[in-house]
């Protein structure tokens, strides 16, 4: 939570009461205080904040649920805001923004007009005014918006949208109570009404060029509390701008935790997030590092936390997780995200992912895919407090220029498809494999059903082959009804041999559950066919991996 950013945002919205936006109100204001109860005014506030803060955080809401992306926002509203300060540069341009504000003030000047006294009758006419105002303040509240749909936290979005509303109020409580003895000395604004109304315009500007560079305000503010600290300077690669950690949210269950954890619970730990999927190769092949780093630093405060974040339906099966938590060593808590809410939260895109949090609840150090296991533990290392142990390792990297990409096969995403027939989605179909495969590419031959993220054999003798240039190949399988089926498994037409991979040591795969398959280890990286035959229907394969 960012202090700052919400003393900023009260600000923002108490300089309001000296810009055109706010004048066409003020006329409501005073008409629905003057000459009412001593009560209607303070209601006439709260109503305010709250329609405005309610219009605020339900904008943020409708643009998560949409996935609306922020930066087109961002840049939509800056040249909104923009224009506007255009408008208040021009004498003529802004008349004609007052005529346009001023039909909204009239409109709620007539209802208000009909209005009871009284508190609970000063808040409608509050909630009215902030709808009333909105249009007016379009400009500015389209930036105060971005700010708080970027937020992190629910939190800390109402906290700043309810500090601007409080900030724009401010002034108008006082409008309210002292009447029309504070209008009449208000006489400056009216004087120099056009100076005043010149410099928003270029003040505006200047804060759209400001926001559209990336500079960070919280940055500037923070750095007297940071150089001082060696923190930054000991993480390797650590973020220029840590930012608070989302909390986990929308989670199914969990495995290997008595209740659900929250981020807030474990406020004062280091906490490394790691979203993985487990037939995921790039993920299984991080698993070795992570269960060692949970041994060696779980006692010394560190908690890795996993997410368990599916790509296909069946990895969204409880049982199916836990079987592959057994499998591989794990110990420490994960969290089944089977919706990807928590993986909405944190804005990740990327199998592994791996978000280390500092003891204030802090992400200061990101990063997306296999390596950096070095700088990684020594980041631990560091926010535990414990002695710098970083080694310049030369890692392997599990890709290779002219590698296979990884091949999809259900409808939704295949890409190099080579049978002479078109895929016919969701109806089972008799394919042919040409002659010959060009690299990268897969056919079929036989029946399949071919479906939205996967590929389904509807009879014995189906056939699926791809053409690769890798050193390992990996498959990921199922079985229709989780019924065991058999397949044979060619390269280049011949048996494995020594090239077989861990499941396939015959040449021949025994599917029994949905999950990754080694089919081929090679000693080094090179082309070849690969041919999968399954021998009765039923065999499901959903997506071909490649690596070292």
């Amino acid at each position: 939570m960012s202090f700052v950013a919400i003393g900023l945002s009260f600000l923002e919205g108490l300089a309001l009461i000296a810009s055109p936006c706010i004048l066409p109100i003020l006329p409501l204001i005073l008409g629905a205080s003057v000459e009412s109860g001593r009560k209607r005014p303070f209601g006439i506030i709260v109503g305010f904040v709250l329609a405005f803060t309610g219009f605020a955080l339900l904008s943020r809401k409708l643009v998560m649920a949409l996935h609306l992306d922020l930066d087109i926002i961002k840049y939509g509203s800056l040249a909104f805001l923009a224009l506007f300060g255009l408008v208040l540069l021009s004498e003529k341009l802004s008349a004609q923004f007052s005529l346009l504000t001023q039909r909204f003030a009239n409109t709620g000047g007539a209802l208000t007009a009909k209005a009871k006294e009284g508190f609970l009758s000063g808040i409608l006419i509050g909630c009215l005014i902030g709808f009333i105002w909105t249009p007016c303040a379009g400009p500015i509240l389209a930036s105060v918006l971005v700010q708080v749909i970027r937020e992190e936290s629910d939190i800390s979005a109402i906290l700043e949208i309810a500090a601007f509303a409080l900030g724009a109020g401010l002034p108008m409580l006082i409008i309210a109570l002292t009447g029309r003895k504070l209008m009449s000395r208000l006489g400056f604004f009216t004087t120099h009404a056009e100076g005043i109304r010149k410099g928003f315009g270029l003040i505006i500007l200047l804060a759209v060029g400001v926001i559209a560079s990336g500079f960070n305000v919280q940055a500037v503010f923070d750095h007297k509390q940071t150089t001082s600290i060696p923190q930054s300077a000991a993480l390797i690669d650590g973020l220029a701008q840590p930012y608070p950690a989302p909390e986990f949210t929308g989670i199914d269950g969990w495995l290997n935790a008595q209740q659900p954890l929250t981020l807030a619970s474990l406020h004062g730990k280091v906490v490394l997030v790691d979203f993985w999927t487990y037939s995921c190769i790039n993920c299984l092949r991080t698993l070795p590092y992570l269960t060692a780093w949970d041994r060696q630093y779980r006692d010394k405060g560190l908690v890795i936390i996993g997410v368990h974040a599916p790509e296909f339906a069946f990895e969204r099966d409880k049982n199916n997780v836990a079987a592959a938590l057994t499998a591989h060593g794990i110990a420490y808590p994960v969290a089944l995200d089977n919706r990807l809410d928590t993986w909405t939260a944190f804005h990740n895109q990327y199998w592994p992912a791996h978000y280390l949090i500092n003891q204030q609840g802090q992400v200061v150090y990101t990063h997306f895919g296999e390596g950096h296991y070095a700088e990684t533990e020594n980041n631990i290392r560091y926010l535990l407090g414990l002695e710098r142990k970083f080694e310049e390792k030369n890692e392997v990297s599990a890709t290779s220029q002219g590698q296979t990409p990884e091949t999809y096969l259900g409808y939704k995403r295949s890409a190099r498809f080579a049978s002479p027939e078109v895929l016919a989605r969701d109806v089972p179909q008799t394919y042919t494999t040409p002659s010959a495969l060009s690299v990268h590419s897969w056919a079929l031959a036989g029946a399949w059903r071919v479906e939205g993220e996967r590929i389904v054999a509807t009879q014995a003798g189906a056939s699926l082959k791809i053409k690769f240039n890798a050193e390992k190949v990996y498959l990921v399988l199922g079985t229709k009804n989780d019924r065991p089926v058999k397949a044979s498994v060619l390269l280049n037409g011949r048996p494995l041999g020594t090239s077989a991979g861990k499941d396939t040591p015959d040449s021949r795969i025994d599917v029994r559950a949905h999950r990754l398959y080694e089919l081929v280890a090679q000693r080094e990286m090179r082309e070849g066919v690969l041919e999968i035959k399954s021998e009765e229907s039923g065999l499901t394969a959903y997506a071909f991996t490649f690596g070292r």
